[in-house]
């Protein structure tokens, strides 16, 4: 038996399929990992990587700008603002990013700038 996954941004459905397993980082939780079975759970996601382990044996890399993770008879829902399936980043852009980021951090240290380079660097490091 497997999981059904469904990653849902307010654009669109990114992803929906079955997986062996689904792992992903909460706030605060550190990173867990859902298989069949696992018993009903919510949490936020942090600015990382979630990692789809589909049935046939290959893997969906996605980067998650946060957002929340709802886990139910089986089905593995994902909910987030901002989300790039790995083989859809653009790596220009995500470059320009990390280096407007980095820029903006000599400048001045706050939250939204250490979370834009989180999310530049994660895009990055997906799509190498």
């Amino acid at each position: 038996m497997a999981l059904q996954v469904e990653l849902v941004s307010p654009e669109r459905i990114l992803y929906t399929g079955q997986a062996e397993m689904v792992i992903c980082r909460t706030v605060g939780g550190g990173d867990i990992a859902f298989l069949t079975g696992h018993a009903p759970f919510i949490g936020a996601l942090e600015i990382h990587e979630v990692r789809i382990k589909l049935v046939d044996g290959g893997e969906e890399k996605v980067a998650v700008h946060g957002g929340f993770v709802e886990v139910s008879h089986d089905v593995v829902t994902i909910l987030s603002d901002v989300a790039e399936l790995a083989g859809q980043i653009d790596v220009e852009r995500a470059r320009r990013a990390k280096e407007t980021a980095e820029h903006d951090l000599r400048e001045t240290h706050d939250a939204d700038t250490e979370a834009a380079l989180r999310r530049a660097t994660l895009r990055l490091d997906l799509a190498s």
